[in-house]
């Protein structure tokens, strides 16, 4: 809309006009003109500037005339206007260039994080889930933190982590570790040969300082919560009508793609997970983000505070109580993924019937 109508550049020459109408000197004015068609060039297209420029040097020569301002002034006063309106309109049509490649670098941005990270369903077997991402890098849409949720034949599995880095190596890694773990997610019985597939892709394609900290986690049968925690934070588990409880990692495994430094293997941790039992996976951009007093985010205490059943709502607070928190901007990539486990319906309870009214006897 600004593009068609540039109102404020209009408005501007508009009251230069009224200042040497009020019958002030007019070569003090006259130059002043040439600030339509730059300002124009901020917010329309060449075409929207030339017609400023058209206006500002239509009034400004008529303004001139009546002053009676010498024609060899006015000649050089409208000749530099002519010569702004020309540069900015080729500023503008260049900047509309920019504009048409930023958004198509956009949307291809668009369709890489559809491909790398795609939407989780509001339910995903029998959980309630919630998604939350932010990258830090500007205008990004992806980064290096990364999360998947799949139905696979041994029950519902997912991770979350964390690249080390950022930009595109990072997102690279991050390709690669969802790529490995989706495949493997519906191969592998067991949810320590799925870390095992993972670890042993990244010790073929990553350097030696590059590392991905992650928690992977599946639901093999009811009331059970498998765990294997590589580097990463622990995941806040909330019982029903409890406090929140951070699941820290009983035997501690190096981040995948390290494991050859350091011959530890991980371990499965299982954890009973009942109807009402919220789990939330996240990283460390959000448990880093600082407010301006330098002090981090309390994240259990914030889930605390924002816990409700319903995963989305909870999600939706808590995001913009971090967001609120540092300022508006992260600057780390944050990743947030709730999961509930609603209370299976009751059987229903059939309602007593109520007797119809007795129709009166015919004598």
């Amino acid at each position: 809309m600004a593009a068609a109508a540039p109102v404020l550049p209009v408005l501007f020459v508009c009251a230069i006009v009224l200042i040497g109408v009020a019958g002030v000197s007019g070569m003090i004015w006259l130059p002043l003109f040439a600030v339509g068609p730059a300002l124009a060039a901020t917010t329309s297209g060449p075409r929207g500037v030339l017609c400023v420029g058209l206006l500002a040097a239509v009034l400004g020569a008529t303004l001139g005339t009546r002053d009676g301002v010498p024609a060899r002034e006015l000649s050089a006063v409208l000749s530099a206007l002519v010569a702004v309106t020309l540069a900015s309109g080729l500023a503008s049509a260049l900047r509309g260039r920019r504009e048409r490649v930023l958004a198509a670098v956009r949307s291809v941005a668009e369709a890489a994080q559809h491909a790398l990270l795609k939407p989780v369903p509001a339910t995903v077997g029998p959980f309630q889930v919630a998604v939350r991402y932010s990258a830090a890098a500007a205008e990004a849409r992806i980064g290096g933190d990364l999360y998947a949720l799949v139905p696979t034949p041994y029950g519902v599995r997912l991770i979350v982590g964390d690249v080390r880095g950022k930009g595109l190596p990072a997102v690279s890694t991050a390709a690669l570790v969802l790529g490995v773990f989706r495949e493997a997610a519906y191969d592998e019985p067991d949810l320590l040969a799925v870390v095992d597939r993972i670890e042993r892709s990244l010790a073929r394609n990553l350097g030696p300082d590059d590392f991905v900290t992650a928690v992977v986690a599946g639901y093999p049968q009811a009331g059970h919560l498998e765990l294997v925690n590589c580097g990463h934070a622990p995941p806040l588990l909330v019982r029903a009508s409890e406090s929140v409880v951070a699941v820290e990692a009983t035997h501690p495994a190096p981040p995948l793609g390290l494991r050859a430094l350091t011959n530890e293997t991980p371990s499965l941790q299982v954890l009973p997970f009942a109807d009402g039992d919220q789990l939330l996976l996240y990283t460390d951009g959000v448990t880093e983000a600082r407010n301006h007093s330098r002090e981090f985010y309390p994240l259990a205490e914030g889930l605390a505070r924002h816990l409700s059943d319903e995963p989305t709502r909870t999600l939706t607070a808590l995001h913009d109580e971090l967001l609120a928190h540092v300022g508006g901007r992260l600057h780390d990539d944050a990743a947030l993924l709730l999961l509930h486990k609603p209370a299976a319906p009751g059987p229903a309870v059939p309602e007593p019937a109520v007797p119809e009214p007795a129709m009166p006897r015919q004598l």
